[in-house]
């Protein structure tokens, strides 16, 4: 099979694509003959060499594929084998970039109606973050004030949309006026531009001095200060992403003085029992959702996998909206 590898840690042009030969499925696995694989941040990190796979995860980057399932492991029971040639999508810890990959079946769910196999490539990893973070983690109830960093990326979109959807007020930044426009029909119901507006002030206008329940963050210690300030009484601040650096001063007095809480948590070194559950969350609660039309897919480009270079200088030239996907055909 092809496959994707970073030659040393650097930018888009230490990526090759090389021949290898096929993973084989152990007991509990299956092998999926990969149709297009999700672009994320965790992979660009992983090139920069700030974020190497867990212990005994593949070295070939990609966290989220769809594809065909060709073979179960050893010892496969009946809900196992019948996976066999049916459509899926798979929560990977690596492997992705590649034509083949094998994976747990426990990270595996049937492709949502309505979605094509291309597209489905996008889904598992940023709807397993998404509700794993802030249904789970920040317990974002309906009503609740919500601070999205991000609202047009791959998470970002998808957040907004299952947040109105599920009937908290929206808050979200962006760097530019069309992606403004595109968080809006996302449903956001308020946009700061952080290129052009002072993201505190304006958070402490929005909400008429009270600051937000929840702050989604990916940016890190960049925004820890003004996002701390952001919070309500009691607010909580979870960071899934460190775009904005990993350092930063801690004022514990203002974290005692709201009762303020900081999550931070990663989804791809979890134990497999933990994401097996997200997994099956994810797909009782939310592939309802996209195949009602509540959630819409969100892809902005495909690459061929030859081309995984290009599709990794367009991810780090920040003007992407929506997912980057790499197909095998």
């Amino acid at each position: 099979m092809r496959a994707v590898h970073y030659t040393e840690a650097g930018g888009p042009e230490v990526i090759t694509l090389a021949d290898q030969a096929d993973p084989t499925p152990a007991e509990g696995q299956v092998l999926i003959e990969v149709a297009a694989a999700g672009l994320n941040r965790a992979d660009v990190m992983q090139r920069l060499g700030a974020y190497p796979p867990p212990k005994g995860a593949s070295q070939i980057p990609g966290l989220e594929v769809s594809g065909r399932v060709l073979a179960a492991g050893p010892g496969a029971d009946v809900a196992v084998q019948e996976l066999i040639g049916k459509e899926v999508v798979a929560l990977l810890a690596g492997g992705g970039y590649a034509e083949r990959v094998v994976v747990d079946a426990r990270h595996v769910l049937p492709i949502p109606a309505g979605v094509s196999l291309t597209d489905a490539a996008g889904l598992i990893e940023v709807a397993a973050t998404v509700h794993s973070n802030l249904r789970g983690e920040a317990q974002v109830q309906p009503g609740d004030s919500v601070l999205v960093h991000g609202g047009t990326g791959g998470i970002g979109s998808f957040a907004l949309q299952y947040l109105h959807g599920l009937g908290a007020k929206v808050l979200t930044t962006v760097g530019s006026a069309q992606k403004a426009s595109l968080a809006v029909e996302l449903g956001a119901d308020h946009v700061i531009n952080y290129r052009e507006e002072d993201l505190g002030a304006r958070v402490q206008e929005l909400t008429e001095g009270r600051g937000v329940d929840v702050i989604f963050d990916v940016v890190g210690a960049k925004h820890l200060e003004t996002n701390l300030r952001s919070l309500a009484t009691a607010g909580r601040l979870v960071i899934i992403g460190l775009q904005g650096g990993r350092t930063a001063e801690l004022d514990l007095g203002l974290m005692l003085a709201k009762r303020l809480r900081i999550i931070a948590t990663t989804l791809r070194a979890r134990e497999a029992e933990a994401k097996a559950e997200i997994v099956q969350a994810v797909g009782e609660e939310i592939w309802p959702l996209i195949e009602s039309g509540q959630i819409t897919i969100q892809t902005d480009k495909t690459f061929p996998l030859e081309q995984a270079a290009a599709a990794h200088e367009y991810f780090d030239s920040g003007t992407h909206t929506g997912k980057i996907l790499l197909t095998m055909k």
